[in-house]
Protein backbone atom coordinates (compact mmCIF):
# COMPACT_ATOMS: atom_id res chain seq x y z
CA UNK A 1 0.00 0.00 0.00
CA UNK A 2 3.10 2.16 1.04
CA UNK A 3 4.24 1.80 -2.43
CA UNK A 4 1.06 2.41 -4.12
CA UNK A 5 0.63 5.81 -2.51
CA UNK A 6 4.42 6.68 -3.37
CA UNK A 7 3.96 5.71 -6.91
CA UNK A 8 0.58 7.77 -6.62
CA UNK A 9 2.62 10.77 -5.12
CA UNK A 10 5.16 10.41 -8.08
CA UNK A 11 3.16 10.69 -10.70
CA UNK A 12 1.41 13.85 -9.66
CA UNK A 13 4.50 15.63 -8.98
CA UNK A 14 5.35 14.64 -12.29
CA UNK A 15 2.21 16.46 -13.37
CA UNK A 16 2.09 18.99 -11.57
CA UNK A 17 5.96 20.27 -12.49
CA UNK A 18 6.89 18.51 -15.59
CA UNK A 19 5.38 20.31 -18.91
CA UNK A 20 7.07 18.97 -22.05
CA UNK A 21 10.26 17.97 -20.50
CA UNK A 22 10.41 20.98 -18.08
CA UNK A 23 11.59 20.95 -14.46
CA UNK A 24 9.01 24.05 -13.98
CA UNK A 25 5.34 25.26 -14.59
CA UNK A 26 4.60 26.54 -17.49
CA UNK A 27 4.62 30.41 -17.37
CA UNK A 28 1.67 32.33 -17.17
CA UNK A 29 1.95 35.04 -19.88
CA UNK A 30 -0.69 37.84 -20.33
CA UNK A 31 -1.05 39.77 -23.78
CA UNK A 32 -2.48 43.66 -23.23
CA UNK A 33 -3.55 44.58 -27.32
CA UNK A 34 -4.91 42.59 -30.14
CA UNK A 35 -4.45 44.90 -32.64
CA UNK A 36 -0.93 43.60 -33.95
CA UNK A 37 1.74 41.29 -32.69
CA UNK A 38 -0.83 40.28 -30.15
CA UNK A 39 -1.85 37.48 -32.19
CA UNK A 40 1.04 36.14 -34.08
CA UNK A 41 2.60 35.83 -30.60
CA UNK A 42 -0.10 33.91 -29.29
CA UNK A 43 -0.27 31.52 -31.72
CA UNK A 44 3.86 30.87 -32.12
CA UNK A 45 3.08 30.56 -27.92
CA UNK A 46 0.41 28.01 -28.02
CA UNK A 47 1.71 25.44 -30.77
CA UNK A 48 4.80 25.73 -29.79
CA UNK A 49 7.28 22.66 -29.73
CA UNK A 50 8.07 20.16 -27.40
CA UNK A 51 11.70 21.17 -27.88
CA UNK A 52 11.51 24.52 -27.89
CA UNK A 53 12.45 27.63 -25.19
CA UNK A 54 8.75 28.96 -25.97
CA UNK A 55 7.12 26.04 -24.38
CA UNK A 56 7.77 27.68 -21.31
CA UNK A 57 5.22 29.96 -21.86
CA UNK A 58 1.57 29.42 -22.24
CA UNK A 59 -0.64 32.74 -22.67
CA UNK A 60 -3.90 32.54 -20.50
CA UNK A 61 -5.15 36.30 -20.39
CA UNK A 62 -5.17 38.72 -23.14
CA UNK A 63 -7.24 42.57 -22.78
CA UNK A 64 -7.97 43.41 -26.09
CA UNK A 65 -6.42 47.70 -26.40
CA UNK A 66 -6.63 48.83 -29.42
CA UNK A 67 -7.10 52.66 -30.73
CA UNK A 68 -10.56 53.71 -32.27
CA UNK A 69 -8.06 56.83 -34.39
CA UNK A 70 -5.87 54.15 -35.52
CA UNK A 71 -7.59 52.30 -38.77
CA UNK A 72 -5.40 49.28 -38.67
CA UNK A 73 -6.19 48.72 -35.06
CA UNK A 74 -9.75 48.92 -34.55
CA UNK A 75 -10.35 47.48 -37.91
CA UNK A 76 -9.80 43.21 -36.51
CA UNK A 77 -10.14 43.67 -33.01
CA UNK A 78 -13.53 41.31 -33.09
CA UNK A 79 -11.92 38.94 -35.31
CA UNK A 80 -8.34 39.06 -33.41
CA UNK A 81 -10.59 38.35 -29.75
CA UNK A 82 -12.25 35.51 -30.92
CA UNK A 83 -9.03 34.05 -32.86
CA UNK A 84 -7.04 34.60 -29.01
CA UNK A 85 -10.52 33.19 -27.91
CA UNK A 86 -10.23 29.71 -29.72
CA UNK A 87 -6.51 29.47 -28.55
CA UNK A 88 -7.82 29.00 -25.25
CA UNK A 89 -7.21 32.28 -23.93
CA UNK A 90 -9.43 33.97 -21.19
CA UNK A 91 -10.37 37.61 -22.56
CA UNK A 92 -10.37 39.80 -19.25
CA UNK A 93 -11.56 43.35 -18.98
CA UNK A 94 -8.76 45.28 -17.52
CA UNK A 95 -5.43 45.26 -17.14
CA UNK A 96 -5.78 44.59 -13.58
CA UNK A 97 -7.34 41.60 -14.04
CA UNK A 98 -4.85 40.66 -16.46
CA UNK A 99 -2.10 41.50 -14.05
CA UNK A 100 -3.37 39.15 -11.09
CA UNK A 101 -4.00 36.19 -13.39
CA UNK A 102 -0.22 36.34 -15.06
CA UNK A 103 3.47 35.60 -14.33
CA UNK A 104 4.66 37.86 -16.81
CA UNK A 105 3.17 40.26 -18.97
CA UNK A 106 3.71 41.23 -22.63
CA UNK A 107 2.25 44.45 -23.80
CA UNK A 108 1.74 44.05 -27.85
CA UNK A 109 -0.72 47.61 -28.55
CA UNK A 110 -0.07 49.16 -31.76
CA UNK A 111 -0.42 52.22 -30.26
CA UNK A 112 2.74 53.87 -28.11
CA UNK A 113 0.46 56.63 -26.80
CA UNK A 114 -1.33 54.15 -23.78
CA UNK A 115 1.79 51.94 -23.29
CA UNK A 116 2.85 54.18 -19.76
CA UNK A 117 -0.31 53.60 -18.48
CA UNK A 118 -0.70 50.36 -19.31
CA UNK A 119 2.70 49.33 -17.94
CA UNK A 120 1.85 51.03 -14.82
CA UNK A 121 -0.46 48.27 -12.84
CA UNK A 122 2.57 45.69 -14.26
CA UNK A 123 5.47 47.30 -12.25
CA UNK A 124 3.08 47.62 -9.44
CA UNK A 125 3.07 43.94 -9.50
CA UNK A 126 6.63 43.51 -10.77
CA UNK A 127 6.39 40.88 -12.83
CA UNK A 128 8.54 41.03 -15.87
CA UNK A 129 7.45 42.75 -19.03
CA UNK A 130 8.07 42.57 -22.59
CA UNK A 131 6.83 46.62 -24.32
CA UNK A 132 6.43 45.81 -27.92
CA UNK A 133 7.32 48.70 -30.53
CA UNK A 134 6.90 51.39 -30.25
CA UNK A 135 7.86 51.53 -26.31
CA UNK A 136 5.91 54.70 -26.29
CA UNK A 137 4.93 57.91 -28.25
CA UNK A 138 7.66 60.17 -27.38
CA UNK A 139 11.06 60.54 -25.86
CA UNK A 140 10.53 61.90 -22.42
CA UNK A 141 7.87 58.46 -21.65
CA UNK A 142 9.93 56.29 -23.06
CA UNK A 143 12.88 57.39 -20.33
CA UNK A 144 9.86 57.47 -17.87
CA UNK A 145 9.21 53.59 -18.62
CA UNK A 146 12.50 52.72 -18.03
CA UNK A 147 13.13 54.65 -15.18
CA UNK A 148 9.91 53.27 -13.38
CA UNK A 149 11.27 49.59 -14.40
CA UNK A 150 14.69 50.64 -12.71
CA UNK A 151 12.94 51.87 -10.02
CA UNK A 152 10.72 49.28 -9.17
CA UNK A 153 12.81 46.47 -9.93
CA UNK A 154 11.14 44.92 -12.85
CA UNK A 155 12.33 43.14 -15.32
CA UNK A 156 11.93 44.83 -18.54
CA UNK A 157 13.06 45.25 -22.42
CA UNK A 158 12.25 46.26 -25.79
CA UNK A 159 13.26 45.02 -29.28
CA UNK A 160 12.05 44.60 -33.02
CA UNK A 161 11.87 41.40 -34.25
CA UNK A 162 14.83 42.30 -36.97
CA UNK A 163 17.50 41.97 -34.21
CA UNK A 164 16.85 38.43 -34.22
CA UNK A 165 16.93 37.16 -37.09
CA UNK A 166 19.55 34.91 -38.08
CA UNK A 167 21.26 37.16 -40.71
CA UNK A 168 21.19 40.05 -38.96
CA UNK A 169 21.92 39.15 -35.42
CA UNK A 170 25.25 37.13 -36.97
CA UNK A 171 26.92 40.14 -39.10
CA UNK A 172 28.79 42.42 -36.44
CA UNK A 173 30.38 38.49 -35.84
CA UNK A 174 31.01 37.51 -39.51
CA UNK A 175 34.37 36.78 -41.34
CA UNK A 176 33.82 37.63 -44.16
CA UNK A 177 33.16 40.84 -43.36
CA UNK A 178 35.21 41.24 -40.41
CA UNK A 179 35.12 44.14 -38.09
CA UNK A 180 32.23 46.32 -39.15
CA UNK A 181 33.36 49.86 -40.31
CA UNK A 182 29.29 50.91 -41.45
CA UNK A 183 25.95 49.89 -42.41
CA UNK A 184 23.26 51.10 -44.65
CA UNK A 185 20.17 49.76 -43.11
CA UNK A 186 16.26 50.15 -44.61
CA UNK A 187 13.20 49.57 -43.98
CA UNK A 188 9.87 51.27 -44.77
CA UNK A 189 8.97 54.45 -42.88
CA UNK A 190 5.34 55.32 -44.95
CA UNK A 191 3.03 53.86 -42.26
CA UNK A 192 3.56 56.45 -39.32
CA UNK A 193 1.30 56.36 -35.67
CA UNK A 194 -0.36 59.85 -34.54
CA UNK A 195 1.45 61.84 -32.21
CA UNK A 196 4.31 59.89 -32.54
CA UNK A 197 8.07 60.71 -33.86
CA UNK A 198 7.24 59.11 -37.51
CA UNK A 199 10.48 56.68 -37.19
CA UNK A 200 9.09 55.32 -33.74
CA UNK A 201 6.41 52.78 -35.52
CA UNK A 202 8.13 50.97 -38.78
CA UNK A 203 11.46 53.37 -38.74
CA UNK A 204 12.37 51.31 -35.27
CA UNK A 205 13.50 47.95 -37.45
CA UNK A 206 15.46 49.97 -39.46
CA UNK A 207 17.45 51.63 -36.62
CA UNK A 208 17.21 48.42 -34.37
CA UNK A 209 18.89 46.47 -37.37
CA UNK A 210 21.30 49.59 -37.89
CA UNK A 211 22.29 49.44 -33.90
CA UNK A 212 22.60 45.58 -33.90
CA UNK A 213 25.05 45.87 -36.23
CA UNK A 214 26.96 48.58 -35.15
CA UNK A 215 26.67 48.55 -31.82
CA UNK A 216 25.51 51.49 -29.42
CA UNK A 217 28.05 54.44 -29.44
CA UNK A 218 26.06 56.82 -32.05
CA UNK A 219 27.39 61.04 -31.35
CA UNK A 220 25.17 62.79 -33.74
CA UNK A 221 22.74 62.60 -35.85
CA UNK A 222 21.60 64.22 -39.61
CA UNK A 223 18.58 63.71 -41.60
CA UNK A 224 17.53 64.35 -45.34
CA UNK A 225 13.52 64.57 -46.27
CA UNK A 226 12.90 63.73 -49.89
CA UNK A 227 9.80 62.20 -51.82
CA UNK A 228 10.80 58.91 -51.84
CA UNK A 229 12.80 58.32 -48.75
CA UNK A 230 13.99 59.86 -45.56
CA UNK A 231 17.83 59.11 -45.23
CA UNK A 232 19.34 59.55 -41.77
CA UNK A 233 23.22 59.29 -41.21
CA UNK A 234 24.45 58.58 -37.82
CA UNK A 235 28.54 59.30 -36.84
CA UNK A 236 29.31 57.23 -34.14
CA UNK A 237 31.89 57.89 -31.22
CA UNK A 238 35.22 56.28 -33.24
CA UNK A 239 34.02 58.19 -36.52
CA UNK A 240 32.00 54.98 -38.43
CA UNK A 241 29.34 56.01 -39.95
CA UNK A 242 25.60 53.97 -40.12
CA UNK A 243 22.53 55.49 -42.22
CA UNK A 244 19.11 54.60 -42.16
CA UNK A 245 17.26 55.11 -45.09
CA UNK A 246 13.45 55.29 -44.43
CA UNK A 247 11.37 54.17 -47.74
CA UNK A 248 8.37 56.31 -48.86
CA UNK A 249 7.81 55.38 -52.12
CA UNK A 250 8.06 52.16 -54.40
CA UNK A 251 8.70 48.80 -52.68
CA UNK A 252 9.20 48.50 -49.13
CA UNK A 253 11.27 46.00 -46.83
CA UNK A 254 13.86 45.46 -44.64
CA UNK A 255 17.68 44.64 -44.51
CA UNK A 256 20.91 46.22 -44.80
CA UNK A 257 24.69 46.38 -46.57
CA UNK A 258 27.13 45.98 -44.17
CA UNK A 259 30.65 47.58 -44.65
CA UNK A 260 33.79 45.66 -42.93
CA UNK A 261 37.64 45.44 -42.97
CA UNK A 262 37.65 42.46 -44.80
CA UNK A 263 34.31 42.53 -46.98
CA UNK A 264 31.20 43.93 -47.58
CA UNK A 265 27.48 41.90 -47.92
CA UNK A 266 24.05 42.26 -47.19
CA UNK A 267 22.62 41.61 -43.80
CA UNK A 268 19.59 39.01 -43.85
CA UNK A 269 15.87 39.47 -44.20
CA UNK A 270 13.10 39.47 -41.88
CA UNK A 271 12.62 35.40 -40.65
CA UNK A 272 9.77 35.49 -38.84
CA UNK A 273 9.06 36.69 -35.14
CA UNK A 274 9.82 32.93 -34.03
CA UNK A 275 13.21 33.80 -32.66
CA UNK A 276 11.96 37.05 -30.73
CA UNK A 277 9.40 35.05 -29.13
CA UNK A 278 12.40 32.25 -27.91
CA UNK A 279 14.36 35.74 -26.69
CA UNK A 280 10.92 36.13 -24.97
CA UNK A 281 10.75 32.94 -23.23
CA UNK A 282 14.22 32.95 -22.47
CA UNK A 283 13.76 36.38 -20.73
CA UNK A 284 10.74 35.58 -18.51
CA UNK A 285 12.35 32.14 -17.25
CA UNK A 286 15.82 33.93 -16.36
CA UNK A 287 14.30 38.09 -15.79
CA UNK A 288 17.57 39.09 -17.32
CA UNK A 289 16.94 41.70 -20.36
CA UNK A 290 18.89 40.65 -23.28
CA UNK A 291 19.02 43.78 -24.84
CA UNK A 292 20.01 46.41 -22.12
CA UNK A 293 17.86 49.64 -21.23
CA UNK A 294 20.88 51.92 -22.60
CA UNK A 295 20.75 50.77 -25.93
CA UNK A 296 17.07 51.22 -26.36
CA UNK A 297 17.14 54.64 -25.01
CA UNK A 298 19.88 55.20 -27.49
CA UNK A 299 17.78 53.78 -30.41
CA UNK A 300 14.66 56.13 -29.54
CA UNK A 301 17.22 58.93 -28.87
CA UNK A 302 18.61 58.94 -32.41
CA UNK A 303 15.23 58.56 -33.87
CA UNK A 304 13.95 61.44 -32.22
CA UNK A 305 17.28 63.67 -32.68
CA UNK A 306 16.38 62.35 -36.62
CA UNK A 307 13.25 64.31 -36.45
CA UNK A 308 14.82 67.31 -34.67
CA UNK A 309 17.40 67.49 -37.35
CA UNK A 310 14.75 67.58 -39.92
CA UNK A 311 13.23 70.53 -38.23
CA UNK A 312 16.47 71.76 -38.15
CA UNK A 313 17.07 71.93 -42.07
CA UNK A 314 19.04 68.67 -41.63
CA UNK A 315 21.56 70.11 -38.91
CA UNK A 316 23.12 67.37 -37.23
CA UNK A 317 21.91 67.65 -33.66
CA UNK A 318 23.70 65.67 -30.62
CA UNK A 319 21.79 62.33 -29.40
CA UNK A 320 23.24 62.88 -26.26
CA UNK A 321 21.70 66.23 -26.19
CA UNK A 322 18.40 64.77 -27.56
CA UNK A 323 18.32 62.27 -24.43
CA UNK A 324 18.89 64.60 -21.93
CA UNK A 325 16.51 66.92 -23.12
CA UNK A 326 13.70 63.86 -22.53
CA UNK A 327 15.40 62.94 -19.17
CA UNK A 328 14.45 67.12 -18.03
CA UNK A 329 11.29 66.29 -19.56
CA UNK A 330 10.87 62.88 -18.01
CA UNK A 331 11.47 65.05 -15.16
CA UNK A 332 8.68 67.51 -14.95
CA UNK A 333 6.46 65.48 -16.02
CA UNK A 334 6.93 62.68 -13.53
CA UNK A 335 5.37 59.59 -13.22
Amino acid sequence: MRNIISIATALWITTATFVAGQTSPQIKVGIIGLDAHGVPWTKIIQSAKPDSPIRALKVVAAYPAYSADIPFSNTNIQKNIEIVRGLGVEIVDSVEALVAKSDAVIIASIDGRPHIKQVKPVFAARKPVVVDKPVASSLPDVVAIFREARRTGTPMFSSSSLRYSPGIAGMSKDPKIGKVLGCDSYSNNVSILPDHPDLFYYGVHGTETLFTIMGPGCKTVSRVHGETADVVVGVWNDGRVGTLRGILQGRTGFGAMVFGDKGVGPAGKFEGYEPLVVEIAKFFQTRKPPVPAEQTLEIYAFMEAADESKRQGGRPVSVEGVLKKAQREADQRGW
